[in-house]
């Protein structure tokens, strides 16, 4: 319950319109490009890119985070998503964050716009690009689906905990 409680207070959880997750979206992405050349080199590749500009995340033992984000070709807009996750372990704390996903496959793509719901793990294989795999990525090195940048966190979070996240297209 507190985790809901957390959640359902959070400034900025939900974007209000549909105008806000394109503007938040597109702020996010120059974030990225400007703090990470690989973000930017790959985008330059990518078939799409699934951009959330702002996640909350609460836990106390049971967590969760939730929001909203946009799928976009080139720089049009072309879908609206959420992300919800759910945790359980040994955690306590409440952060914000956005992340991106690029899509390099059209299979990625049709995976992700013909589902249900994308559940991460599941599916098109997913890389989490951090400083170590950023070192050694270069456009003749991509040989996976899709790329995942976790950037601009607020807050702290504490633990060790089993978590799973799912994206689902939402109507805006």
């Amino acid at each position: 319950m507190t985790v809901i409680a957390l959640l359902a207070s959070a400034p900025h959880a939900v974007a209000a319109t549909a105008e806000d997750l394109h503007r938040d979206a597109r702020q996010a992405l120059e974030t990225l490009y400007g703090t990470n050349a690989v973000a930017k080199t790959l985008s330059d590749g990518a078939k799409a890119v699934l951009v959330f500009p702002n996640i909350v995340k609460a836990g106390l033992v049971f967590g969760g985070s939730y929001g909203e984000g946009v799928l976009m070709k080139g720089s049009e807009v072309v879908d609206y998503y959420n992300s919800v996750a759910g945790s359980w372990g040994l955690q306590i704390g409440a952060q914000s964050y956005s992340y991106a996903v690029f899509l390099m496959t059209d299979e990625a793509v049709d995976y992700l716009e013909k589902s249900k719901g994308w559940e991460i793990g599941v599916g098109p294989t997913v890389v989490l690009v951090d400083e170590g795999v950023a070192k050694n990525l270069s456009t003749s090195s991509l040989k996976d689906d899709a790329y995942a940048f976790i950037f601009s966190q607020q807050g702290l979070m504490a633990g060790i905990s089993i978590e799973g996240t799912k994206i689902s297209r939402i109507n805006r």
